[in-house]
Formats: C-alpha cells, structure tokens, sequence
C-alpha cells in the first residue's frame, strides 16, 4: 500500500495486520537518508502495535513472533505465506503443512 504521511493513520486502520515503511520524501532534515526508512513498525488488527523497528527485516520477525505468541488467525489472503514463513523457514509447526505449502517447500528444496 502506498500512501503520503497525512493519510497514513486512515491507511493503518485498514489494515489487518502488516509492516509498514515510513521513507523520506527528500525534504528538510532527509538529507542523505533517502535509502533509510524514517520509520518501520507492525500494525494489527488497524493499531499500530510496534513502531521505531529500524529495518523491514525486523518487522516482518517480529511480526510473525506477534502472530505466533498470540495465536492470531492469518488473514485468508495472506495464509500460504504466513504458513510458509512459519512452518518451512522458521520451523515452527512444520510438521503439519497444508497441500501448496507442502508443494513449494517440495519444490524450493529439492536440488
């Protein structure tokens, strides 16, 4: 979702879960960071439940610990991947994996 500053409460409350990026439009104060984002957080549920994480890659862990330790249902267009960062990458659960999943973690391993 690609949104300006101004709308990106509105945007926020949309949302059910997922991790924001915050960049610099290049204006005062922005000098030289433009490759930086000024802010990455998670939002669940339309709140913005952590913010200041410094980098996507923290975002997306800590997005998928938060589901995990909450126990929160992914959202139906979002399933498979959730699964698949859950189950085949960080091997939690990974015993039990729906039919695509199982099917892509076939193919990505397989030599």
């Amino acid at each position: 979702m690609d949104v300006d500053f101004s709308n990106a409460e509105t945007a926020f409350k949309e949302m059910v879960m997922g991790v924001f990026v915050i960049r610099c439009d290049g204006g005062e104060g922005c000098e030289g960071c433009e490759d930086e984002p000024a802010d990455v957080g998670v939002v669940l549920e339309g709140v913005t439940a952590l913010e200041g994480l410094g980098n996507v890659t923290n975002g997306v862990a800590l997005l998928i610990g938060l589901i995990y330790a909450l126990n929160l249902s992914y959202p139906k267009e979002l399933r498979y991947t959730f699964e698949l960062l859950q189950k085949v990458f960080l091997e939690l659960d990974g015993h039990k994996l729906s039919t695509k999943v199982q099917a892509l973690k076939t193919k990505l391993f397989t030599p």
